[in-house]
């Protein structure tokens, strides 16, 4: 069995919340079993034997300094940490089954400096030298570290498997305290490292430096007629380099169509999403509601000069599926047909206006309607030979929801989302890029927040798949959600990033993981979730550009800043101003 002391300050946690917890084996993949938590320690039960690691949210917020008597005025004191991180989803490195628990604390911080190493080497960073303010930040988490290994040997094993006594388990509150500032440290070094690797990968990826010297290193490059549209794979790095820039949309509700909305996306946008909802686009059987989505393509084509992504076309998340459709939900021949049927109509109607569909998402979470594998992958096919067939000169995109893939742990009839990718290349079926819909700090499982090292991380990792990859439906809200508070949904709280979401902190959100994104050489294209908040929102309540009331929040203003960086060649704010990221959710914290 596989378990992990907990710590409430100088005690064993005497009850908790398993928020966002699961179970992840090699590669990260999901791994089904049961998680509980009993007298200050979370029990993991497994099908296997195999090593394992936990992912689980944790405080790193002003509670936590409360309890364990920390600082945030100086990180040099040895009680010291650098300000308020919020409540994160992290994980373990992955660990061997033993009698004796784990404390957990100590094995998060151990996972996050090897994640560290590892990012250091493969952002090519190594030689940021001794002096360097990130450097200096890792070192004290290191040490940290060394202290929290140091304390625990001091505490002896000699209660065995006993809870009780001053050091339960083995363990004791002084290896926990310095293990908590230790992955304080790191989270903290882990950050400021994924901005700086942004930084330096910011103006050659625009530039198109990157591009032209994979092309000039690549065993098989692209002919030279080919050189201005085609993707080369990288040799050094993971996934592809594109010779273009990314670009920066927004989708956009049919019922949102107005003033406001149209200028909001006249100033920040390269190109609109227009989701395409089976429920929307189809209410009842046989009768097409096209008004709201012609008026968005229209005015997107014939006035704003801008291109529409289409997508995802079939969605089978319950927000997305027509009433009349479950129906079929056990005859998969019957709705099959329906699915080539509907596919089949709108591709015919939007193909004139449409360069890009998003054509099938979230399949492998097999979440509502419930499917067999060889069914999910015939699907697949299905929808991706309809466009290719009636349209063969856009790009097709498969969209994957819930890139980390806790949704597993749960449901075995799922895919892990990397092995789904990988079951699609391996069938045959051609795809000109994946999608990912990156969402945080909403109540629903999936969308708990991660931080900036952690959300990097993720995307080189889906480089692997050797497509552009596109980020889909990105965002965060602009308040807390009320749900957040409510006991039934206490498990998935969403959790926060340095400061409670609001309109100001949602802005610096995009900023830093926007940047982050774009700076990548795969990345083909980053669109924000909602363009203007609905009053009965589809999606993430509060998360738009634009209020109810139409006024644009500063997130329409901070995107706007983002395209003109990438436009430009030049990173933004968030990349170079000095100590940006430590102002973020204070009261000097910039708006712009």
């Amino acid at each position: 069995m596989l378990s992990f002391l907990v710590f409430e300050g100088d005690k064993p946690q005497a009850d908790r919340v398993l928020r966002h917890a699961h179970i992840l084996g090699p590669e990260s993949v999901p791994v089904s079993g049961e998680i509980r938590f009993e007298n200050g320690v979370i029990h993991c039960t497994k099908p296997t034997s195999e090593s394992g690691a936990l992912g689980i949210q944790v405080g790193l917020d002003q509670q936590t300094v409360e309890e364990l008597g920390l600082s945030t005025r100086s990180e040099e004191d040895g009680v010291g940490v650098p300000g308020v991180l919020g409540q994160l989803t992290l994980r373990t490195c992955l660990l061997p089954e033993r009698d004796r628990p784990y404390l957990l604390s100590l094995e998060l911080a151990r996972h996050r400096l090897m994640l560290y190493l590892n990012k250091l080497e493969d952002w090519g960073l190594s030689a940021l030298g001794a002096d360097h303010e990130i450097t200096k930040l890792f070192e004290r988490s290191r040490l940290a570290f060394t202290k929290a290994l140091v304390a625990q040997g001091q505490a002896g094993h000699d209660s065995g498997l006993n809870a009780e006594g001053p050091a339960p388990y083995g363990f004791n509150a002084e290896a926990h305290r310095h293990a908590v500032r230790s992955l304080w440290l790191g989270v903290e070094a882990g950050e400021r490292l994924a901005l700086e690797a942004a930084r330096r990968e910011f103006t050659p990826r625009m530039d198109g430096t990157i591009y032209n010297d994979m092309v000039d290193r690549s065993p098989h490059p692209p002919a030279s007629r080919q050189r201005a549209t085609a993707p080369v794979l990288a040799v050094d790095r993971p996934g592809v380099a594109l010779p273009t820039r990314p670009a920066i949309g927004c989708s956009v509700s049919p019922a949102s169509f107005g003033e406001a909305a149209q200028a909001a996306a006249t100033k920040s946008l390269d190109y609109l999403q227009v989701p395409m909802r089976w429920i929307e686009m189809e209410p009842e059987e046989g009768k097409y509601a096209f008004r709201g989505t012609d008026q968005w393509i229209e005015w997107a084509v014939r006035r704003a000069k801008l291109p529409v992504v289409a997508g995802p076309v079939i969605d089978f998340r319950q927000r997305c599926i027509p009433e009349w459709l479950y129906v079929w939900e056990n005859d998969y021949d019957t709705l099959r047909e329906f699915v080539y049927e509907h596919l089949k109509n709108l591709v015919t109607r939007y193909r004139r206006t449409i360069g890009r569909w998003v054509v099938l998402g979230g399949i492998h979470a097999n979440d509502n309607f419930h499917f067999s594998f060889d069914e999910m992958m015939d699907l697949t096919r299905i929808c991706v030979l309809v466009v290719r067939k009636l349209h063969p000169q856009a790009q097709v995109i498969l969209e994957i929801t819930h890139p980390w893939g806790e949704y597993h742990t749960k449901n075995r009839r799922s895919l892990p989302p990397m092995l789904y990718a990988d079951m699609v290349s391996q069938a045959g079926i051609t795809v000109d890029g994946f999608s990912l819909r990156v969402k945080m700090g909403q109540p629903a499982q999936g969308q708990s927040v991660r931080d900036l090292m952690e959300f990097s991380n993720l995307l080189d990792r889906y480089a692997g798949v050797d497509k552009p990859l596109s980020l889909t439906a990105v965002g965060v809200p602009s308040g807390m959600p009320e749900a957040a508070g409510d006991p039934e949904l206490a498990d998935v709280h969403p959790g926060t990033w340095r400061a409670p979401w609001s309109p100001e902190h949602q802005a610096d959100w995009l900023g830093a993981y926007s940047s982050v994104a774009l700076s990548k050489p795969f990345i083909q294209s980053f669109t924000w979730q909602d363009l203007y908040d609905m009053p009965q929102p589809t999606e993430m309540p509060r998360g738009g550009l634009i209020s109810t009331k139409g006024e644009p929040k500063p997130a329409a203003d901070r995107l706007a800043e983002i395209r003109a960086s990438v436009h430009d060649g030049v990173p933004p704010a968030c990349l170079t101003e000095p100590d940006w990221l430590s102002r973020v959710g204070t009261d000097t914290s910039p708006v712009r």
